[in-house]
């Protein structure tokens, strides 16, 4: 069964011409703003979902941030003139799976659309099995940490993350094999999205001594922890 796609993209020609050739892969459904395509993510079920920044009502990033609050595991790319590093940040902090700078070529887009497509299928379900960390309980299907009555969601990626330095608890995780387990990737980008995500883990275990995540300087990362 062919995947399909959701494709955002305000000018008309590089629309055109970039659904043109998805559609000899997949089945494109184009919007050109981005309160259409969210109200078509509502109704419809999409397997990735491709992204301009800059478009008319609702831009990239709000739309990027309502599919997420609909959809932690869709994969989304998005494809942006918007070439400051502190806009690909902003992406990938809002849950971007990558961010190509146009002008782009179709065969790096379709690409990074088999990658992410091929990674999303290879994720098994996660077993419904919590476990405790200091005086935490996690529970990684539902990206939910426990303290006492007091409960935090952690997004998909941070839950990935949690779930990874758990695995590996007091021993040394090096940066590329988290940005390659949980991105696919080792790249500058992706390692400053990634330590967003320990610094927001660092906050919620700040009050609990016994956990700790240690920086090993030009190495990783360890979670110290009972």
């Amino acid at each position: 069964m062919r995947k399909k796609l959701l494709y955002v993209e305000d000018d008309n020609t590089l629309a055109f011409l970039t659904a043109d050739n998805l559609e000899q892969y997949y089945d494109v459904a184009h919007f050109a703003n981005g309160k259409d395509a969210f109200e078509a993510f509502k109704q419809q079920d999409f397997d990735l979902c491709i992204l301009d920044v800059m478009l008319p009502e609702m831009d990239g990033f709000e739309l990027a941030a309502a599919i997420r609050e609909r959809n932690v595991e869709v994969p989304i790319i998005f494809l942006s003139a918007k070439t400051l590093k502190e806009d690909r940040i902003k992406g990938l902090k809002l849950g971007a799976d990558d961010y190509l700078i146009k002008p782009y070529s179709i065969e790096e887009l379709i690409l990074k659309i088999e990658i992410f497509l091929q990674r999303s299928q290879k994720q098994a379900p996660v077993k419904n099995m919590t476990c405790t960390i200091g005086s935490f309980t996690f529970d990684p299907q539902n990206y939910a940490l426990t303290k006492g009555s007091e409960t935090i969601m952690l997004t998909e990626r941070e839950s990935a993350l949690l779930k990874l330095f758990i695995d590996n608890k007091n021993a040394i995780l090096k940066r590329e094999k988290i940005l390659t387990a949980l991105w696919g990737t080792d790249d500058y980008f992706m390692g400053r999205s990634m330590d967003v995500f320990i610094s927001r883990l660092r906050k919620i275990f700040k009050d609990d001594e016994t956990i700790r995540i240690e920086n090993i300087p030009r190495i990783g990362f360890k979670l110290v922890a009972p």
